[in-house]
């Protein structure tokens, strides 16, 4: 573009003189918005996710703003309709804005170019948005807080990096409603579209399945527990059910923290599980020739699977958040595993603070991760000793270990109880004084309620942010380290709370 009113528009911007001048484009920001000008239809060939941050001029950008919006209504976006919305604006004041829209159309050289331009606004923005995440990097590395460990700076500028790669921004602001409301409305339709179909990661578990609609993105689902109950199995079994599934359709992987059992420990049970072979005996190398055939048969069908161990001990959330931002950018992302929220390590600051607030800190971080990553994040949850002084063990949100700040922060809370578990430990013997009679049909009673309970579990949904709490029957087979529906549970399940 050599139109005088133009070069002078460029000259005139104090920055442009400076040597350490951000980078930026003033003549291709100026050729985009005059291919516009020149043909509205310019806009289809835009990237989606192009916007009017990218432009380094406040002008230039409320021009591509006033464009939108005139486009959007279903009119036309020229220098005559544009002249009325932007005749206010305080960057206007020094030129004649009608005659620098009509310059900006009429500099168009080409039509084909405008894509290429686009291209250019948006590198310069990224080179912008680094150099300032480097600067504030450099400034609080020289003059540091003393609240902040290096490696929680780096976590920062992770996440800073993170969201410039995956959404052009370094950080997120205010929307306006109308931006919220057509997401939302997006989201309606999509849910509408899928005519029943799960909006989250498949568990693998129908019961489970229906009553949440799987694990939604940006949840913090947490599954607690009393030891034996198998938390840690049931976890791995929802984990592995979301990888096979993830296989056939988005190929995003499944990543799974594991704190407390290595990583073999963790294949060993996957391979019991999907073989039908006795874990003990896997772990023992106690099998027949059948069943080493049949285990080498499965490791040929599961080894391809997108699943991700992660069996680092003590591991923080600032390292957890940075190995998922890796792998979700390297292989994608649909579910991060975490067993279990007690064996985090929490920050040093948090450590001078009490127990209480360092797992407070712990969950917000991972509520923030979910909602950062757009994924579910299913963490389990050790539970406190009350749940053994009452006559009924089934958990209640009361018992989590440090409870206020987990059921806070937590999108879901689950449980999981076997009462065949409590009822093995509490096999009656004849009591003191007591007849036999008695004590047989106290015991005839205890075996028809072990008999009933025996291969079943509980889950109990006892919080649901978006939807209704509840109980769902399920089989566990201990011997394989598996959960399965039950036969019989067609229907939803019943609602206790």
């Amino acid at each position: 573009m050599d139109d005088n009113i133009i070069n002078d528009y460029v000259k005139s911007d104090e920055i442009v003189s400076n040597h350490n001048v951000m980078p930026q484009n003033l003549e291709a920001e100026q050729s985009l918005l005059g291919s516009i000008l020149y043909d509205n239809k310019i806009l289809e060939d835009l990237p989606i996710s192009f916007n009017s941050n990218y432009f380094f001029d406040p002008l230039h950008s409320n021009i591509f703003e006033a464009c939108i919006s005139l486009i959007d209504s279903g009119k036309l976006a020229d220098p005559l309709t544009l002249k009325s919305y932007l005749n206010d604006n305080k960057y206007n004041l020094d030129i004649d804005i009608e005659k620098y829209l009509v310059d900006l159309r009429n500099g168009v050289l080409s039509l084909t170019r405008a894509k290429f331009y686009a291209v250019e606004i948006r590198n310069c923005y990224m080179r912008r948005s680094l150099i300032i995440i480097a600067d504030d990097l450099i400034h609080k590395s020289k003059y540091p807080s003393v609240d902040t460990t290096p490696d929680e700076e780096i976590s920062n500028t992770e996440e800073k990096l993170y969201n410039l790669a995956e959404k052009d921004q370094i950080n997120t602001g205010p929307s306006d409603f109308n931006t919220v409301l057509v997401s939302a409305t997006k989201q309606i339709n999509e849910a509408f579209n899928r005519k029943g179909k799960l909006s989250g990661v498949d568990t693998g578990f129908s019961g489970i399945n229906r009553q949440l609609g799987g694990l939604n993105k940006s949840d913090l689902i947490v599954l607690a527990g009393r030891p034996a109950m198998g938390k840690t199995a049931l976890a791995t079994n929802i984990a592995f059910n979301a990888a096979k599934s993830s296989h056939l359709d988005q190929k995003e992987s499944i990543l799974i923290f594991s704190l407390e059992m290595s990583a073999e420990q963790l294949a060993q049970r996957i391979l019991a599980e999907q073989s039908s072979i006795d874990s003990h005996k896997l772990r023992s190398g106690d099998i027949d020739d059948k069943e080493f055939s049949k285990l080498v048969v499965t490791q040929n069908e599961i080894h391809n699977l997108p699943f991700f161990i992660d069996d680092t001990p003590a591991i923080s959330v600032g390292q957890i958040s940075s190995r998922a931002r890796r792998l979700k950018r390297t292989n994608g992302l649909g579910l991060i595993v975490i067993d279990y929220i007690q064996l985090i390590q929490a920050s040093k600051v948090s450590e001078y603070q009490g127990r209480v607030q360092e797992i407070s800190n712990i969950t917000r971080g991972l509520k923030s991760l979910a909602k950062e990553l757009n994924v579910p994040i299913l963490a389990l949850s050790q539970l406190s000793r009350a749940v053994e002084q009452r006559e009924d063990k089934r958990p209640i949100l009361a018992d989590l270990r440090e409870s206020g700040s987990i059921e806070q922060d937590a999108d879901v809370v689950m449980f999981v109880y076997r009462e065949e578990y409590y009822l093995d430990k509490g096999e009656p013997s004849q009591r003191e004084n007591e007849t036999q009679e008695n004590f047989n049909e106290r015991f005839i009673r205890w075996q028809d309620r072990r008999s009933a309970a025996e291969g079943k579990a509980e889950i109990i949904v006892s919080k649901q942010r978006h939807g209704p709490t509840g109980v769902i029957q399920v089989q566990f087979e201990a011997k394989f380290t598996r959960f399965m529906d039950l036969a019989q549970n067609e229907n939803l399940p019943e609602q206790i709370y």
